[in-house]
């Protein structure tokens, strides 16, 4: 069993991807009774991270003993993890819930297990449970006791356990810079996308073959990158980049191996590239753009890994030292999946639920 102290994530997803790594849209949810019309027991399960209760977008029971709220995901499934946003204000209301994996809707049922008791999550902020791939079909979050007020603002089910944004610890750097612009701009964990704010690397102007890489400080296996492109201008300036991953600092690790191509990226958008084959092995993560006469704008690159087999030890820190960030600052327009964060980054996320 996990305590909310120990099993902190912050969270960042585009919604489309909510589907293909999320075991729980297009159910059905209930709850124990319902405070007014906006407080519906389908609002944990509408894809919005949004803490703000007056926005719509968390549930309310009425004031009484023992309330609940229960997601029927239709079919069994091993779930890995819980995530659960409190609201933004009367954040102590959900302190001692208890989060049950079950296959009827009894509460007898002697196949259901208890996932994790939430000792407190901070106001507006979103915590992770691990649930040890317990099975079921039924995910309630239960608060015994007198005179209680259930209220949710998102729950969701992931198969697997969230990776680190391991990018977030490394060392940047570019074949050029404009200004003061550097290339540690693309991993300080803010995806704001306005290259006024000082947010995003930038290459000097009309560069030949211009690139940027960060240096993870050992091989990862890598499973996903996510990269944020410019919002307010010149969003065609990225089209076809490479990603590129491997060990290699040949040609300033450009002549690693691909893992993605770039099309296009809308302006102030994250997009998700998965490598082919699903995972690439590196320690360094480029991304090039070929051509002359190229500038290389990034606004955020985040880089979802785990480390080598061989080093379990790290493995097991990474996957559980955990941190957290404010959801209403999440960007439900930007793409993501599960992972971990930087415990000062004011945008972080945290990767790929595992399919």
């Amino acid at each position: 069993m996990f305590d909310s102290k120990h099993s902190r994530c912050a969270v960042s997803e585009e919604l489309q991807h909510i589907s293909k790594g999320l075991v729980l849209l297009s159910t059905s949810s209930v709850q124990s009774s319902t405070n007014v019309t906006v407080g519906t027991a389908g609002k944990p399960v509408d894809g919005r991270r949004d803490a703000n209760y007056q926005s719509g977008s968390c549930t309310l029971t009425n004031v009484q003993s023992d309330p609940w709220w229960r997601v029927d995901l239709v079919n069994v499934y091993t779930i890995g993890t819980v995530m659960i946003t409190n609201r933004d204000e009367l954040e102590n209301r959900l302190d001692g819930a208890e989060i049950w994996i079950r296959n009827s809707t009894t509460i007898s049922d002697h196949e259901s297990v208890r996932c994790a008791v939430i000792s407190h999550i901070p106001s507006g902020q979103a915590f992770y449970f691990p649930c040890n791939s317990m099975k079921g079909r039924y995910v309630t979050v239960f608060l015994p006791g007198s005179a209680k007020v259930l209220s949710l603002c998102e729950v969701e089910m992931f198969y697997g356990y969230p990776l680190p944004n391991v990018a977030l610890k490394g060392e940047a750097t570019q074949s050029s810079t404009l200004s003061v612009v550097t290339a540690s701009k693309a991993i300080d964990g803010r995806r704001n996308s306005f290259y006024s704010n000082g947010f995003c690397s930038h290459t000097a102007e009309d560069e030949t073959n211009p690139w940027w890489r960060v240096d993870l400080q050992r091989s990862f296996t890598v499973t996903a990158v996510k990269v944020t492109n410019r919002g307010d201008c010149c969003a065609e300036r990225l089209d076809g980049a490479e990603i590129r991953i491997g060990n290699s600092l040949e040609n300033n690790g450009n002549n690693n191996p691909r893992c993605a191509s770039i099309s296009h990226i809308k302006a102030g958008k994250t997009y998700t590239f998965q490598c082919d084959g699903g995972s690439m092995e590196g320690r360094f993560v480029n991304v090039f753009l070929p051509g002359q006469k190229k500038t290389l704008t990034l606004c955020e690159v985040e880089v979802y890994a785990a480390p080598m087999k061989h080093n379990s030890n790290l493995q097991t820190k990474l996957l559980h030292g955990i941190t957290q960030v404010d959801a209403k600052g999440l960007n439900r327009e930007t793409s993501g999946m599960p992972h971990c964060a930087n415990p000062n980054a004011k945008m972080a996320s945290c990767i790929t639920p595992l399919m």
